[in-house]
């Protein structure tokens, strides 16, 4: 194997690890609140056994329009339902549930699911594409891992830390599992997956999960509230409420997000350019999503 292809391969590894969690007993915490201002706050599904499970509909987009409630869900893993929890999901209306975690988190962790909701994996870290990058990371990974060793830090990023401050993993993340989720060509294909995937299930709502519900997920979430036009603030407000609904202060960070959507202006210009050049997502994609979630 070249030095350069070496390079990837721990690049990827690197990349994927900060992305598969850590098991973390989460705070407790009261009820969630809904994020931003959605249509109506008190319609806000709530499902045993995932905390992190929330409707994406609600939010006003910069033309007035709102996104449409009980379509698309997000959430984090399915594998702890109860009954109740599995009954909520039917009653919810979902029939797709998409799977944004790794091999072994799924196998560890399988989903469960109600009779006839179907399962599609979008693996955001998988190697079956290829290990390819956007632009040249393995240096820019090596440093940020160092830096990490350098200060303690350890941990994965979906689940939150072992043993490691609040400041690093903010330096971290942004260093290295945000940019990732940008650059890496399997996560392209994943998130084109999962958009795709959405805008096709017209037979019913979609919930779409990682493990924490907050970082791949997290990413998924902001791209998608983006193509249909909710402003930038209120994406933030999304993302950031993991923290509430996980009973953790320090469960996602705004810089994270901030670093995603830097490597997004950098790479492609802006969000419309990243979801047709780098997810591979086309115009009669993005309008069927569109038609399916606006109102």
């Amino acid at each position: 194997m070249t030095q350069s292809r070496t390079a990837l391969v721990r690049a990827a590894v690197l990349g994927a690890a900060l992305l598969t969690p850590v098991t973390v007993s989460p705070l407790a915490v009261a009820a969630p609140v809904s994020p931003a201002d959605p249509a109506d706050p008190a319609a806000t599904v709530r499902v045993e056994g995932a905390k992190n499970f929330r409707d994406l509909g609600g939010y006003a987009t910069v033309d007035g329009r709102h996104v449409r409630t009980g379509v698309v869900f997000r959430s984090n893993k399915l594998s702890s339902l109860t009954d109740a929890g599995r009954d909520a999901l039917a009653a919810a209306g979902i029939t797709l549930d998409v799977d944004l975690r790794n091999m072994q988190e799924r196998r560890d962790d399988p989903d469960l699911l109600p009779d006839g909701v179907r399962y599609r994996v979008a693996d955001v870290v998988s190697l079956e594409h290829g290990i390819g990058f956007r632009e040249f990371v393995p240096i820019t990974l090596g440093r940020a891992v160092l830096g990490a060793a350098a200060t303690g830090s350890s941990g994965g990023s979906d689940g939150g830390s072992a043993g490691s401050s609040s400041d690093d993993w903010s330096a971290l993340g942004q260093a290295i599992g945000y940019p990732f989720m940008v650059t890496f060509r399997g996560a392209d294909v994943a998130f084109g997956d999962l958009l795709t995937a959405i805008a096709g299930n017209t037979e019913g709502a979609t919930v779409f999960h990682c493990s924490a519900g907050k970082d791949r997920t997290g990413w998924g979430a902001a791209v998608l509230l983006s193509v249909l036009g909710v402003p930038r603030e209120t994406v933030y407000a999304d993302f950031l409420a993991s923290n509430t609904y996980l009973g953790r202060d320090d469960a996602v960070e705004k810089s994270w997000l901030d670093a995603a959507f830097a490597r997004v202006d950098d790479l492609y210009g802006g969000i419309d350019a990243y979801v047709r050049d780098g997810l591979g997502v086309d115009g009669r994609t993005v309008d069927a999503l569109r038609a399916r979630l606006l109102v």
